[in-house]
């Protein structure tokens, strides 16, 4: 069961932060997760830390680790470098977004949408990477609506999308209507759910308001009611996220791809009970 875990880390920038994604590495390893995936900054902040980590994730820990590349970090030829790059590391899959504007910054590169990225990146490598793509159960938070949002992904898929990874959310429903509705406009790739481990309500609702997810009303109350009792938040957040996997694995999900923000804790928390 453990193949079907995957996990998200960030690039690290400081010494501080490299030993807590060593730390952290070290421990989620020991799950043996089918592969790992590295974020790539906005703006190409980290057009060198992505890499950087992608290879001590493999060299290092000997983990498969598939980096992120996004509309908004590089130029084609950019992109075209670092396609290079990765195929000389051995890397088998990248993650392909279309990513958030930078602030500051007048408008798009040289790709606007996420498709014409998954185009570009079957152009110059063919089938040489596994690409995965986003997409929304509760629509992406500029979307004008559901439908449009579903084309939006069903065009990622027909440019060359080989999976697709989901934004997080609590309600299981809305990822199995969400999953429906592809499956109905003739959408086949495995469509694998994203986790959010809670430890932080107050950091958990910054996110949620930013990225469009919707944290159920009674999610919400039970952790407000818990005030600054950080140890009741994790232990509530556990055993709600942890039912959330069981919901999606039992009703056919493919597998969990936890969005770990460089932590082990709250993660493994989930995952003890699963009783994996």
């Amino acid at each position: 069961m453990t193949s079907l875990l995957s996990f998200e880390f960030f690039p690290p920038k400081t010494d501080e932060q490299k030993q807590q994604l060593d730390a952290t590495a070290s421990r989620l390893k020991a799950l043996k997760p089918h592969y790992v995936s590295v974020t790539f900054g906005a703006g190409g902040s980290t057009l060198s830390y992505t890499p950087e980590t992608v290879r001590r994730l493999r060299t290092e820990f000997g983990l498969d680790a598939a980096p992120h590349l996004s509309c908004m970090g590089g130029t084609r030829d950019e992109i075209g470098h670092l396609l290079k790059l990765y195929e000389a590391m051995g890397v088998s899959r990248i993650v392909a977004l279309r990513g958030d504007m930078p602030s500051g910054m007048a408008g798009f590169g040289e790709f606007r949408y996420a498709n014409e990225l998954v185009a570009f990146i079957r152009e110059r490598s063919g089938d040489k990477f596994h690409l995965e793509v986003a997409c929304y159960p509760e629509a992406h938070p500029q979307a004008a609506d559901m439908q449009s949002d579903l084309l939006h992904f069903q065009r990622k898929v027909q440019a060359g999308a080989d999976g697709a990874i989901t934004q997080y959310f609590f309600n299981a429903d809305a990822y199995f209507r969400f999953v429906d509705e592809a499956r109905a406009m003739g959408i086949t790739v495995p469509i694998t759910p994203g986790i959010m481990p809670i430890a932080n309500f107050m950091q958990l609702k910054r996110f949620s308001d930013i990225c469009g997810a919707e944290i159920p009303r009674w999610i919400e109350r039970r952790m407000r009611g818990f005030g600054d009792d950080a140890d009741a938040i994790r232990e509530f957040g556990a055993d709600a996220v942890a039912k959330l996997c069981r919901d999606l694995l039992a009703g056919g999900a493919p597998g969990l791809h936890f969005y770990t923000l460089n932590r082990a804790k709250p993660t493994l928390a989930v995952i003890d009970r699963l009783g994996l």
